[in-house]
């Protein structure tokens, strides 16, 4: 059988066999349901059809290496099936298959997976230490990035021809996921193992914002001089690591990006499994690179409830002015969260229209309504920041569309460095 025919083959096996464990992405409400989940083998309503699903694209280059996944619970390809008709139009149940299931399924040597911040099946606290372990579903061997180390050691890749990186970002810098590529990266390069990219769409592409990263606060919640929204895939923001010479001493990774098919970057598209436990919804996503700089201030934004990043909030305040009210208790992804079985008021977001920028109203709001100002920030707000310029401008009562003119230069030389990377429109 020529390699062709046996791709197809094969692609039919793995998305109809009920040999796979479907993994279910639970709790998608049927907006949200509209643009999840792909049949790899057709698209025939010119979806965003993610590289993982796009397995003739990738196989061969795979096939007798010994190979290691970058990977959680979002890497995934999805099968479609019990289609029918109803008086309100056709209905499909999609479920899921993990990439390292779908890989060993086809006799792939898989020997073992790297797991992000959360862990490999996402269900781990922001920030909680992740051991190293044994994937009960697969058996796989499962090697914490999120530990004791965020960089693979050259014993972890000793035995080993090929990494495939696959997981979903959501397009904030301050979103680990890009800082765990860059060391993925760096521990290839230094190895000389090749990577393999299997790109996904970025929920938040559609726009460029917020301040520069400066070098002196790089950290792992931003490793790189990019804006805190960059318009770019994984794919993208990888050859842009390799063709700036980012990674220490210069060097560049052995790099292959599998593309997205039928992708701009204006194009919609609605996360079918949420890709960390404290971002479940569209609308959580949307907001995150707005909220997520209450993370460096004593606010709230929903985390230990059932609506995390869709809101924001604190103990104390006139329940007259902010009528929204919340109490964080523990949770999954969410164990210590701020406020822990505390009221808290403050304003519900779940039903805005999500901005197409960074959002400094609601900063400036809360600053203005704290009773100790000078406490406002903690030391972390700069490293989400990525400078200690917002900081200070916010203190000193600057109006936002003042700090966001303080911003354009250094947008517009990133946008000139980001063309040169581009895979899509």
């Amino acid at each position: 059988m020529i390699w062709h025919a046996w791709i197809k083959n094969t692609l039919n096996f793995v998305l109809c066999s009920s040999l796979l464990l479907p993994i279910s992405c639970g709790g998608q409400t049927p907006k949200e349901e509209k643009f999840a989940g792909i049949n790899a083998s057709h698209n025939t309503l010119k979806e965003p059809i993610p590289a993982a699903h796009r397995m003739d694209q990738y196989l061969g280059l795979l096939q007798n290496k010994r190979i290691a996944l970058v990977a959680n619970q979002t890497s995934v390809i999805a099968r479609t099936a019990g289609a029918s008709n109803s008086e309100h139009g056709d209905s499909q149940r999609k479920t899921y298959v993990h990439l390292a299931d779908t890989l060993k399924h086809l006799g792939l040597d898989v020997k073992r997976v790297f797991a992000p911040e959360h862990g490999f099946r996402g269900t781990a606290d922001a920030g909680a230490f992740i051991e190293n372990g044994v994937d009960q579903k697969t058996g796989l061997k499962i090697i914490s990035l999120y530990g004791k180390k965020k960089k693979p050691s050259p014993e972890d890749l000793a035995d080993l021809d090929f990494l495939v990186f696959d997981i979903q970002d959501v397009g904030a810098r301050f979103y680990t996921y890009l800082s765990t590529l860059h060391y993925v990266m760096e521990a290839c390069a230094e190895q000389n193992i090749p990577l393999m990219v299997l790109d996904r769409p970025n929920p938040n592409a559609h726009y460029i914002d917020g301040p520069v990263l400066k070098s002196t606060f790089k950290s792992f919640v931003g490793l790189h001089p990019v804006p805190i929204v960059y318009g770019m895939t994984l794919g993208e923001f990888a050859q842009m690591i390799n063709g700036e010479l980012w990674l220490t001493d210069q060097r560049q990774c052995d790099l292959t990006v599998i593309q997205v098919d039928h992708y701009t970057h204006q194009t919609p598209y609605i996360l079918p499994i949420a890709p960390s436990p404290n971002l479940p919804s569209t609308q959580a996503i949307a907001l995150y690179p707005s909220l997520c700089l209450f993370e460096g201030t004593p606010i709230s934004a929903g985390r230990g409830t059932s609506q995390p990043f869709e809101g924001f909030g604190r103990p104390g305040l006139d329940p007259e002015d902010y009528p929204f009210k919340f109490t964080p208790v523990e949770r999954p992804g969410a164990k210590w969260p701020k406020f822990k079985n505390k009221i808290c008021h403050g304003l519900d977001l779940s039903h805005i229209e999500a901005p197409d920028q960074i959002e400094l109203g609601w900063l400036k709001k809360m600053l203005a309504a704290s009773n100790e100002p000078e406490e406002f920030f903690t030391p972390f707000f700069d490293k989400l920041a990525g400078t200690d310029e917002l900081r200070k401008q916010l203190a000193q009562g600057i109006e936002a569309k003042t700090i966001r003119a303080s911003w354009k230069q250094n947008i517009e030389s990133f946008k000139r460095i980001r063309a040169k990377y581009l895979l899509y429109p």
